[in-house]
């Protein structure tokens, strides 16, 4: 493949003429005859009347191909040899996954107009650029615990006092004549607007997605026209982002008032200033993500709690205990995002499974009959590794995916995993 094991390269071609738009990804790009061989195949096979969504090369590498609007083909390229929990099935799943999200970063900056009606290719080339640090976020999903790319759930962080915050984002939203703000810490949502949490969940991902991006560089405030993949494509809103402190972020979709000036002047210090050590106490949970007065067992390594209902999620990385050596942080979160792939795609197969458009039928396929097997649809399931224990179960509301040491006991999972969904739920009302 030409590709280092584990790394992922995305390009970004016209889908009528192949004409390369950009790459992304792996430091050692794919020669331009390969890219044109990917090309070539993928419109072998359109021709053909057959739709190619991925295959699997001799070296354990994967290849998956994506339309848009009859315009723009987007191809994942991966090197193979990640290993652990994950397999075939489970890689093609989130690269499928990468591809939709990408597609969302073009739109939410540059709109749909200008992506599925190409007129000039060299002024969409320039254009692009400006989609580059969204899109490298998602490909290189830079901060640990924000998952929202996978499962397409918002990620919280529970903030102490939450009734504060939430009074203070519906009146600075109501101040900057919108209905749509959001408060951001650690890159996660502590308090949002009634109409925010309305906005299709994919599009809540996207929107703090591109907070993080903004926030990383390191202006205090920015005045973005966003496009909404789902609700409004062609037409843009005014997205403006204050810095209230290193850390959390304010922001608000909004028409044309009121400027970016006098937001910052007259209306950040008037919410915000009052609420600087509240702000404080929510930045000090950090990346736990729900606060300490919340017990947690002390076997739980990690832990991802989604609302089926609501599509938000709260996810982290715990200390456990002491006597055994456990995975580091960053293997518990790469852990925790592979054991939901495998649970959403062999067992929790129903509504938002990570594989729901057609292109991506042959994966849910697989999925689907894999589930054929079972006289009943499987609520509970576990996975028994050397590096660790997982165990995930899913009622009506909600999904827990849980990780432990493997000296747990494994009768212990389902007992550990109630006791842990009660607990949280009861202590956050998620």
């Amino acid at each position: 493949m030409m590709l280092q094991d584990g790394s992922t390269q995305l390009l970004c071609l016209t889908a009528s003429s192949g004409v390369p738009l950009f790459t992304r990804g792996a430091s050692k790009q794919l020669p331009f005859s390969v890219i044109g061989s990917l090309n070539g195949v993928h419109m072998f096979g359109g021709g053909q009347g057959v739709v190619l969504s991925g295959c699997e090369t001799e070296g354990g590498g994967k290849v998956v191909w994506r339309v848009f609007q009859d315009s723009v083909m987007l191809i994942a390229v991966n090197g193979g040899g990640q290993g652990g929990v994950g397999c075939s099935r489970e890689e093609e799943v989130r690269l499928q996954r990468l591809l939709e999200n990408v597609w969302n970063c073009m739109v939410l900056v540059l709109g749909q107009d200008e992506l599925a009606n190409i007129r000039n290719v060299e002024r969409l080339k320039r254009d692009l650029r400006s989609c580059f640090g969204l899109i490298d976020q998602m490909l290189e999903e830079r901060q640990e615990g924000v998952l929202g790319s996978l499962t397409h759930c918002a990620d919280l962080l529970l903030p102490p006092n939450p009734t504060l915050l939430q009074e203070a984002v519906d009146g600075f939203a109501e101040a900057a004549d919108s209905e749509f703000g959001c408060l951001i810490i650690h890159g996660r949502i502590a308090a949002a607007t009634e109409k925010w949490w309305r906005l299709a969940p994919q599009e809540v991902v996207l929107l703090s997605a591109l907070i993080r991006s903004l926030s990383d560089s390191a202006s205090a405030s920015c005045d973005y026209p966003v496009f909404l993949p789902h609700g409004s494509p062609t037409v843009a809103h005014r997205l403006l982002r204050f810095q209230l402190l290193p850390g959390a972020d304010v922001c608000v979709l909004c028409g044309p008032s009121p400027s970016l000036h006098t937001a910052e002047t007259g209306l950040v210090g008037r919410f915000w200033a009052p609420l600087v050590e509240t702000l404080r106490d929510c930045l000090a949970v950090g990346e736990r993500c729900v606060p300490q007065a919340v017990n947690l067992r002390p076997d739980v390594l990690a832990l991802l709690l989604i609302n089926r209902e609501t599509r938000r999620s709260v996810s982290s990385v715990l200390h456990p205990l002491a006597d055994a050596p456990p995975p580091s942080k960053a293997r518990c979160w790469e852990l925790l995002k592979l054991f939901y792939i495998f649970s959403t795609t062999r067992y929790f197969t129903q509504e938002e499974s990570v594989c729901v458009s057609t292109e991506e039928s042959g994966p849910r396929g697989r999925a689907n009959d894999f589930a054929r097997g079972f006289s009943h649809q499987p609520l509970q399931c576990y996975l028994v590794t050397e590096e660790c224990k997982s165990y995930a179960l899913q009622t009506p509301q909600h999904q827990l995916f849980l990780l432990f040491p493997p000296s747990v006991p494994t009768f212990v999972l389902r007992t550990a995993a109630t006791q842990t969904l009660s607990d949280v739920v009861a202590a956050t009302g998620l």
